[in-house]
């Protein structure tokens, strides 16, 4: 199982973090050691003074795929939940200065929650709305119609580079809002009205 995740794909989160908006999408990888087990608390990593919460809609691949054409890219996802790509925001800042990778920054371990996972069969892909709450305070929001990269074009590009497999999950980029979390914060994260996933900080 890999992790592929898409940056800068709402412009108003882009445009918070003085990003240009690409024109293809921007793709990284967590390790699955990202992927935090079920229900553990997230503990902030000792060299980080700033993990910030990313709440993204999360797709699960159901089959087997490479060159997928967009038309046909719904028909492998099999289901779809909401999660937090955790960013180590001080590590990343300075690894872009000097022209390296991020995913010291990004895919640390514990860095990829998922949260409960409802059949695609359930939903309206076009049509999704998703939120994370910090301490019952709603953070961020976001909604399917406005990312820049549907899932269709985002699944057809990936699958360029990356063979999809069974069990794979796309991040598909986070909404603005993006901001940081402190020990003992709760974050609690939706798709529509329905909460997925309860994590505590540490």
């Amino acid at each position: 199982m890999k992790i592929l995740c898409i940056g800068r794909n709402y412009a108003a989160h882009a445009a918070e973090l003085g990003n240009a908006v690409p024109e293809e999408p921007v793709v990284f990888c967590k390790p699955d050691s990202a992927l935090l087990g079920r229900n553990l608390p997230f503990v902030i990593p000792s060299f980080t003074n700033d993990v910030h919460h990313e709440i993204e809609l999360v797709l699960r691949i159901g089959k087997v795929g490479k060159h997928i054409e967009p038309r046909f890219a719904h028909k492998y996802i099999d289901a779809v939940t909401v999660g937090i790509d955790f960013t180590a925001r001080d590590l990343q800042s300075e690894l872009k200065s000097k022209g390296l990778p991020w995913e010291k920054a990004k895919g640390f371990d514990g860095s990829a929650v998922v949260g409960r996972f409802v059949s695609a069969d359930q939903l309206d892909l076009s049509n999704l709305r998703f939120s994370l709450t910090k301490n019952g305070v709603p953070v961020q929001s976001g909604h399917s119609q406005n990312m820049l990269h549907s899932f269709a074009d985002i699944i057809s590009y990936v699958s360029r580079y990356f063979t999809l497999k069974t069990g794979d999950l796309i991040f598909t980029g986070t909404p603005e809002g993006v901001g940081p979390v402190h020990p003992g914060d709760v974050l609690e994260g939706y798709l529509g009205e329905t909460s997925l996933f309860v994590r505590n900080v540490r």
